[in-house]
Order: C-alpha cells, then structure tokens, then sequence
C-alpha cells in the first residue's frame, strides 16, 4: 500500500520493526557466551577527555584467540581508564594491562550463569516482541481512522500488517533460539 490519506504507511511499520529486531541483534551481541567476540565490549563506556564514550573511539578491539579480547589503546593515557572501564561494566572479566593494550580473557561459563544469561536474552526477546506488537498496533488503530478506506480494503492492510508482525516475531524467536543454543554450548 502506498502512503497515503487512506491507511498506514506499510514501509514504515516494517522499517519500524527492523529498527526493533536490529535493536536485538545488538543487545544479544553484548551478552556473553563462552567464546570471545569483539561485539562483547561494544556496552562499555569509557570516561575519556571529560565525557563518556564507547569503547570504540579510544581503542580498537582484536579477538586473537577463542577466549581471549585484546584492546589495542590509541592514547597511552587511557589504558589505566579502559581497564577499569571494563572492570565495572558487568561483564564478569578481569582485564590485564599488558603495555598499551588491555587484555581481557573470557573465563567459562558455569552451568548457573548460562541459565542466567538465557534468563537475560528471552528478557531481551520478550521487550522486542512487545516493541513489534506495539508497532503493529498503530498500523491497526491507522488503519481503523482511515476515512474512506472501503471495508475489505481495511480487512485487507489489517491482515498484511498482522503477517509483517507474525514474521517480525518468528525472526526474534529464532534469534533467541539461537541465541540460548549459543549460550548453553560448552
């Protein structure tokens, strides 16, 4: 349907709920599995020049083995601050200053924490699929106020708009599938 007077705009609910699913993808990125991956630190925030920054505008982020991160530190003077940076953000790793780069090994999971972190990702998944129906629902309530839209055209953008939503949902279900497979790997 092409935007216009008579119902919503169907290109954007799904950019809407792209935005929502990509949301995800980078929220399951932060969370940690048993191996390293340099999305891992991308939350951690870095008090640097008197502000807060990402990670990623003070240092560059290696992965040199299956369990070990490497933070090569552009300026000398933000090692001491990136090292705490990554100590306090949560993760449950304990870097290691090694001259101008930071080490962090990613020590395994034991069975309790991946049974909290499978917790954290269907949380994550839940607020997503909350997010979608949410979009959903203002397509259906434009739809509903579209003056002279005839009655079976309405049923028609009602029914596209609930498929979009039915496969925005299966999407984040078979993320969180994987998601928690990932997870529960040893």
């Amino acid at each position: 349907m092409s935007k216009d007077s008579t119902g919503p705009d169907m290109g954007e609910l799904k950019r809407r709920m792209e935005g929502a699913v990509a949301s995800l993808k980078s929220e399951f990125g932060g969370l940690r599995t048993g191996r390293a991956t340099s999305s891992l630190l991308d939350p951690v925030m870095v008090k640097a020049y008197g502000s807060e920054m990402p990670l990623n505008q003070v240092g560059t982020v290696n992965v040199p083995e299956p369990r070990m991160l490497s933070v090569q530190v552009w300026d000398k003077s933000m090692v001491g601050a990136v090292e705490r940076a990554i100590r306090d953000s949560g993760l449950g790793v304990n870097p290691v200053t090694d001259g101008q780069s930071v080490r962090v090994p990613i020590p395994p999971l034991n069975e309790e924490r991946r049974q909290e972190l499978t917790k954290v990702a269907a949380k994550y998944a839940e607020q997503t699929r909350v997010a979608i129906r949410n979009i959903r629902r203002d397509g259906m309530e434009a739809v509903k106020k579209a003056d002279g839209m005839p009655e079976d055209e309405q049923k028609k953008t009602s029914d596209q708009i609930q498929k979009l939503t039915d496969d925005f949902v299966k999407q984040v279900d078979d993320m969180l599938a994987a998601k928690e497979k990932e997870i529960m790997q040893v």
